[in-house]
């Protein structure tokens, strides 16, 4: 047994099917490792990529993602795709290869600090010295990536710790017989020190078997006296406004546990983040539009799992005269930018949980209620209006409606990108919860790739919908080729209107000038097809309809598929980006 599959053994152990990587010699043995226990290796076209696919799977499943990546530019390509995982608080376990030990800092092939890289973005960065340490570092990476506040981890493996020990041995120059350099007193004492450095890493190999197991991860639960204290407060409130966030859906095994909560709970409810979807489409206590005018109105705002950052204003689109309550697994999270009346530090799901057992039945605010639906009914029917409005080639709003209106009610949303996916994220709704990833607080261009493999991989039967804006396709069209080879039929809709708008509408405006904002109006169709997939140009309003059922038809006969729709302007645009940013 060698390194790589003693850590595949791990992973085996903690039910991980997916293997999330670009191919490198200094990972090799892990990832034959995982291919002989069964765990699908999905090898993809950057490593961005593989860490984006191994966060989607992390917040779909509630468990660690993994990915495993080559020393050097293999560890530095991910930093982005970790630092987005991070602070989406997502759990994910990162393999990365290193340098042989004894080559260390003596310019070895990529051989760099990448401890130095790590350390700042993530939850816990470990180098493992010996191979006895390679099943107990793996075990307190689960277990780490997932207790309290969630996060990434990084363990860098050095390739003479994935191979045999007789192969180490070899390349160290140590072969039985060997009648090298080693006759020279100087070739003997660098035998020597080898020979010890090598019976060091393999030292009590044998010690751990695949058997052992650490400590369970720990989940921060709310304190019943501070339940109590929100259910008096919330007893003496006429306009109470709830918003659930990323961070309620870490438990995805009691999610219908959280909808009854939230029913119960009767008290007007806005979805951010992954928490979309979590009362379907339509529900009565759900609301999309006009969030900051609900909020300056609440007497009693709850923030379940919702930090108070850019997307709240900082906390300034809570008056301060409403009673706020902050429930976040993250100390410095509840108290960001503004101190709650009333901060719980635990688990959001859980708080809401327990908060519905404790609640009177008779609670009700159903003047509100109508209220806010009004409110929210006008708003969908201005956003009617535009849809139908006539353009040059294609109404953005009319091609997200079309999108809603033939999607299936499985179906999962990838958003990744600017100006059209806020403008889809008006219409747009997936009809269940855990079926909607986009990139989160960082904002991150780039993610829908391997977001979308994820997304396939945990829904096989699902039709899932990677929206793309033109200028993000760029980042990762090329996993098209990736989809081929996996056998992954996802459909792709880039919203091409030639140019970086979400930045161009503010830069021109402000500053008179469109430099650096202008694309072509590529064929991005084209690029699809020539990777293996199936592609389709949208240029003429009528065919709307028909194109969306030749890309479902293609998907379901087993290929990938990009509609690439060339967008004409409407006059819906001007405060897309304030609703993307309260939508993430």
């Amino acid at each position: 047994m060698h390194g790589g599959d003693r850590i595949a053994s791990v992973l085996k152990s903690h039910g991980i099917e997916y293997l999330f990587t670009l191919c490198g010699g200094h990972i090799s043995p892990l990832l034959v490792g995982c291919k002989k226990l069964g765990i699908r290796v999905i090898d993809v076209r950057h490593e961005a990529t593989a860490v984006y696919a191994a966060d989607g799977v992390a917040r779909l499943k509630g468990v660690p993602g993994v990915a495993a990546v080559t020393a050097g530019p293999g560890v530095t390509n991910t930093l982005t795709a970790i630092k987005n995982a991070e602070l989406a608080q997502s759990p994910l376990v990162l393999f990365g290869g290193a340098t042989a030990t004894a080559l260390k800092n003596r310019g070895a092939l990529q051989d760099i600090d990448q401890m130095a890289l790590m350390k700042p973005h993530v939850k816990w960065a470990v180098s493992v010295k010996r191979v006895k340490d390679l099943i107990p570092i793996v075990e307190n990476a689960f277990r780490i990536a997932k207790e309290g506040v969630p996060g990434p981890v990084f363990v860098e493996v050095p390739v003479d710790l994935l191979y045999e020990e007789s192969l180490v041995r070899e390349w160290y120059g140590l072969k039985t017989g060997d009648s090298g350099s080693g006759k020279s007193l100087t070739g003997k004492a660098i035998q020597l020190y080898l020979d010890r450095h090598v019976n060091k890493l393999f030292e009590g190999a044998e010690e751990f078997s695949a058997d052992f197991k650490s400590a369970e991860a720990e989940i921060p639960e709310p304190l019943d006296a501070r339940i109590r204290h929100t259910v008096d407060r919330l007893k003496k409130k006429k306009k109470p406004v709830m918003l659930i966030g990323s961070q309620a859906m870490l438990d995805p095994k009691n999610i219908d546990k959280l909808v009854t909560a939230v029913n119960k709970l009767n008290i007007p409810v806005y979805l951010s983040g992954m928490a979309r979807g979590l009362l379907g489409g339509n529900h009565r206590l759900l609301m999309r539009h006009k969030r900051r005018n609900a909020l300056r109105e609440a007497d009693l705002v709850i923030l379940a799992g919702v930090p108070m950052d850019f997307r709240l204003d900082y906390g300034n689109h809570i008056r301060k005269s409403a009673t706020l309550i902050s429930v976040n697994r993250s100390r410095k999270d509840m108290t960001k930018n503004r101190k709650p009346d009333l901060g719980i530090l635990g688990d959001a799901s859980l708080f809401l949980r327990k908060m519905a057992d404790d609640m009177p039945e008779n609670l009700q605010w159903n003047n509100w209620i109508l209220q806010l639906r009004e409110r929210d009914n006008q708003r969908e029917t201005e956003i009617q209006k535009t849809a139908i409005q006539k353009t040059d080639d294609i109404n953005p709003l009319q091609l997200c409606a079309e999108i809603e209106n033939q999607a299936e009610p499985n179906r999962v949303f990838v958003a990744d990108g600017g100006d059209f996916v806020a403008t889809a994220s008006y219409i747009v709704n997936p009809a269940s919860p855990l079926r909607w990833l986009d990139p989160g607080v960082f904002g991150t261009l780039g993610v829908g790739g391997g977001f979308a493999i994820a997304a396939k991989l945990v829904y096989p039967d699902s039709e899932i919908w990677l929206l793309y804006g033109d200028g993000s396709a760029g980042y990762s069209i090329a996993e098209f080729d990736t989809y081929v080879r996996h056998n992954l039929p996802i459909i792709a809709v880039v919203g091409n209107d030639a140019g970086w708008t979400q930045i161009a509408r503010e830069q021109i405006d402000i500053l008179k000038d469109d430099v650096g904002t202008v694309l072509r109006q590529t064929d991005y169709h084209k690029v699809a097809a020539g990777f293996g997939g199936k592609g389709f140009l949208l240029n003429d309003p009528e065919k709307i309809s028909e194109t969306i059922k030749k890309a479902k038809a293609a998907a379901k006969s087993g290929h990938p598929v990009l509609i690439n729709a060339h967008l004409g302007k409407t006059d819906f645009h001007f405060n897309v980006r304030r609703h993307y940013e309260q939508t993430i």
